[in-house]
């Protein structure tokens, strides 16, 4: 039964969540639990965790004795027709009137998206007061631009249906999203709607503190990377590769900096089939470069393409470490799989709502 405080609804935010980013929603509502219980936090990470106690700052906000406590709601019904089409319900659909709501979602498939677009355009009509939408990876980022007459940017189709979730009481529905492909892609949102990009870096730099900094070359795959990126690991030496294209071939090269006789690690927003982080590590190797391990922040890898990564596989680059985050339902199976690592966006997304959103309402 629901104590007096679930039921104000000033003190309280309701959280939903698709089935795939259940796991994640539970450690977001225990992480904010924790801070406000007074306890030490464990920013959890794969397999060692920063410990921090609630006087210290967290990431970037800190602790907030006096936050708002986020209850997680189990009444959406995901069933679907004989036909496959979504069957959706809310039970206890009056709960949301006045209420401050967050969904956590993930667009990792073409009919995940249809059935949680149906959902949140519905919550609004359902009278809520406010809705966080958080989506850590938007899929079609890398279809942001026409390259030539006939290509379709689906990252601006994408973004057009995001921004037509109805507005709340409160005005526009905020989209917070980690590591976007290009941060032009903001502008593809319509003003009925507040992205709010994140950024899964910071689970990394925690990571990187257990090793000797002299000892370690941050490596961009390309200058995107290196111009998204470049200014967060100021306190590293870096390293940029390129494509250069040899007749019908394309090699991967070191353009600027030096590996030779560093751990190398090599950074992206996200990994497809993986190729383009493969050739990059050897190329760091063929430049003297020790040791070789990645992060990215949306391990995508269709069709099981991070096997070729696997230590079980006996890979043809092996990479000591591969970092990724639960951005994706499927990376917590991937992260059981050496080299791979997972880190939790959970402290993070927490550290967000209580620096800002879970602040006390009036």
């Amino acid at each position: 039964m629901a104590n007096a405080e679930d039921l104000n609804p000033r003190a309280t935010m309701l959280m939903y969540a698709h089935p795939s980013m259940h796991s994640l929603a539970r450690s977001i509502v225990q992480t904010c639990d924790d801070y406000r219980d007074g306890q030490q936090l464990s920013i959890p990470t794969s397999n060692s965790a920063t410990q921090v106690t609630p006087t210290q700052s967290s990431i970037y906000y800190g602790y907030r004795p006096s936050a708002r406590k986020v209850v997680l709601k189990d009444d959406i019904r995901w069933d679907h027709f004989a036909d496959g089409f979504p069957k959706l319900f809310i039970d206890n659909v009056k709960d949301l009137a006045g209420r401050d709501v967050i969904f956590i979602g993930s667009f990792h498939s073409p009919d995940a998206i249809f059935e949680q677009l149906s959902v949140i355009y519905a919550i609004p009509r359902y009278l809520a007061r406010s809705v966080i939408f958080i989506l850590p990876y938007f899929p079609t980022g890398t279809m942001e631009r026409v390259d030539r007459e006939g290509q379709i940017a689906t990252a601006k189709t994408l973004a057009t249906l995001l921004s037509n979730i109805p507005l709340t009481a409160r005005g526009p529905t905020q989209i917070m999203l980690f590591d976007l492909h290009a941060l032009q892609e903001r502008f593809y949102f319509s003003d009925h709607v507040i992205p709010r990009l994140e950024s899964a870096i910071p689970l990394l730099l925690q990571q990187l503190k257990t090793f000797p900094q002299q000892d370690l070359v941050i490596v961009f795959p390309d200058d995107g990377a290196t111009k998204r990126f470049k200014d967060m690991f100021s306190v590293y030496s870096f390293v940029t590769c390129a494509k250069v294209r040899n007749g019908d071939h394309c090699n991967v090269v070191v353009k600027d900096g030096d590996p030779n006789g560093k751990h190398v690690v090599i950074v992206d927003d996200l990994v497809q089939t993986g190729g383009t982080l493969i050739e990059c590590a050897k190329a760091c190797l063929g430049k003297g470069a020790t040791k070789v391990s990645g992060f990215v922040t949306h391990a995508v890898f269709p069709k099981n393409s991070w096997s070729k990564f696997a230590h079980s596989s006996n890979p043809s680059v092996k990479f000591e470490t591969f970092w990724i985050t639960d951005s994706i339902p499927h990376s917590r199976d991937i992260a059981k799989n050496e080299p791979f690592k997972l880190l939790s966006l959970s402290a993070l997304i927490a550290d967000r709502l209580l620096g800002y959103d879970l602040v006390p309402s009036v």
